[in-house]
């Protein structure tokens, strides 16, 4: 099993621990591609490191049907898994997923009651 951790080691020979940046071996703080003023800056601001912009933004997907959901939450897992989709990139995906599943769910529901009341409508009729 690889270790995805920060790649720095401290003074004292152990190593960072933190988590790293995606794309880099490095967290936010031990970058070598992050200048000195940036870091005290961010750490200024409470943590710039904690802001997420996605370098190249995903292709859109067609999202039509339950089956497209399942298919985009199949795909944001194998990126996350090969580190190509940042995990709070995948975390949003998930939950507006949820919410979409959900929407698929109510409007089949929604069908099946209105074929329901067509079918009992015309039973209805059928008898008088």
């Amino acid at each position: 099993m690889t270790n995805n951790k920060c790649k720095h080691t401290k003074d004292d020979g152990t190593p960072c621990g933190a988590y790293p940046m995606t794309g880099s071996k490095y967290c936010y703080l031990h970058n070598p591609d992050i200048s000195d003023e940036k870091k005290k800056l961010a750490q200024k601001r409470g943590g710039a490191s904690k802001s997420l912009t996605i370098a190249e933004p995903l292709p859109p997907m067609r999202l039509e049907n339950p089956q497209d959901a399942i298919t985009l939450i199949a795909d944001t897992i194998n990126k996350v898994r090969t580190g190509q989709l940042d995990v709070r990139v995948a975390n949003c995906i998930g939950v507006l997923s949820g919410h979409l599943i959900k929407a698929f769910e109510t409007a089949q529901l929604k069908d099946k009651v209105e074929m329901i009341d067509r079918i009992v409508l015309e039973k209805r009729l059928t008898k008088y």
